[in-house]
Parts: C-alpha cells; structure tokens; sequence
C-alpha cells in the first residue's frame, strides 16, 4: 500500500467522520467542562492563598504544588481506580472532568495569584481611603485589572486542557482520540488517527494564535 492508501485514504476518512464528529463532541464538553469549573475554583484558591488566615493559604499552597506536580494522567487513575477502594465511586465522565479540574484549577490559581499582585497595591489604598471595604475593592477594583492580565496565560491553559483530554480514553471516556482508535482498530487503517490530528488543529490552531495575539497586545499596553 502506499503512503496516501495508509494514512491519508479518503474512503476510510469520511466512513470515520460521524465517529470523529462524536468525539470531537465528547471532547469539546468535557474541556469546556472542566475549564468552567477549573478556572473558576482556581479564582477561589487564588483569593483564599492571598487573603485568607495563615492555615488555610498553607493548605492552597500545598494542593496547587501537588497538583501542578502531579501528571494529569496520574490524577485520572487515581480518581478512576483507586477511589472505589475506599468506597468513593464515579463514572467515566464524572472522573474525567473531576479530574481535569481538579489540575486546571491549580495551574489557574497561580496564574489568578500572579495576575492579583501584578496590580498596585495602592488600588487597595485608594479604595480604603474612600471608605470601601475589601471585599468590594478586590471584586470591583482589583479582580477586573486581575482578569485582563491573566487573560493570555489562561487561554494557554484552556488549549493544553483541550489536548490533555485524549487522556480520558484511559477510562474509556469516547473522546476524540479514542472515537478515532476504534475507527482505526475498525478500519485497520491509521487514517482515522490523522483525521483526529486535522480535527485538533482546526479547533486549538486559531486558540493558539489567539494567545500569541493578546500577549502582543498586553505588551503593548504595558509599554505605553
């Protein structure tokens, strides 16, 4: 067979694509799913680390090192397969999107953090001296200058999410990848595989310049 019969065959590419398509579907919830839940409890994290008494910022610090140490993969087994031995037990999907939060969620944290310092603390004073209190100042001064900072790094990490989804074929969670193994195993073709591939790039190529366009445009922003 040559090159474009094995990898590039359009028969077996279009008999694949529903099965692609499902997947493609399985993996753009369960990212956006897990983005949803991860950068917002990340935003949490952040404030408490800052703000909160000391005993509760060692214990975000602790669970940010641990699961921005952690492989993603890791994190999955773990809440996949050894959870039910201790008599806690989820689904695929719940275990996939637990898991992937779980780890955006720590890396969103740091980036949340860096984005709250990175604004001048006399915003706080500002707001003291004219009489608001912190909470108000943190959620309408400083959290809208935070979030337009982080706005690059965060975006990065929503495109990582996306790729390190293919991992949840571990639990046999039907994502993109696995849609597209099966298709091959089904096929005896890798064909599918680079369907999967173009799929990925369609999708996550226009996010990724996306971050490269807003990291020019903070920069020069900053510059001014």
């Amino acid at each position: 067979m040559t090159l474009t019969e094995t990898f590039f065959n359009t028969d077996v590419l279009w008999a694949s694509l529903p099965i692609l398509m499902r997947g493609l579907v399985n993996t753009l919830v369960l990212g956006l799913l897990a983005i949803l839940f991860g950068v917002s409890c990340g935003l949490l994290i952040s404030v408490v680390r800052l703000y909160a008494p000391k005993p509760l910022r060692l214990l975000t610090v602790a669970y940010i090192d641990v699961f921005r140490a952690m492989p993603v993969l890791v994190v999955l087994i773990l809440v996949y397969y050894a959870l039910p031995f201790v008599g806690i037990r989820f689904s695929a999907w719940t275990s996939a999107v637990l898991s992937f939060s779980l780890v955006m969620a720590a890396y969103s944290a740091e980036v949340f953090r860096s984005g709250i310092e990175s604004v001048p603390a006399g915003q706080f004073e500002a707001a003291a001296a004219l009489g608001v209190p912190f909470p108000v100042a943190l959620w309408k001064v400083v959290l809208p200058q935070a979030i337009r900072i982080v706005i690059p790094p965060t975006t990065s990490n929503c495109v990582s999410m996306f790729k390190d989804t293919a991992l949840a074929s571990t639990v046999a969670l039907p994502e993109l990848l696995k849609e597209a193994q099966d298709a091959q195993a089904l096929h005896a073709n890798p064909t599918p595989l680079i369907g999967a591939a173009i799929i990925y790039l369609v999708f996550l190529l226009p996010l990724v310049r996306l971050v490269g366009i807003l990291e020019v445009r903070f920069r020069k922003e900053k510059t001014r």
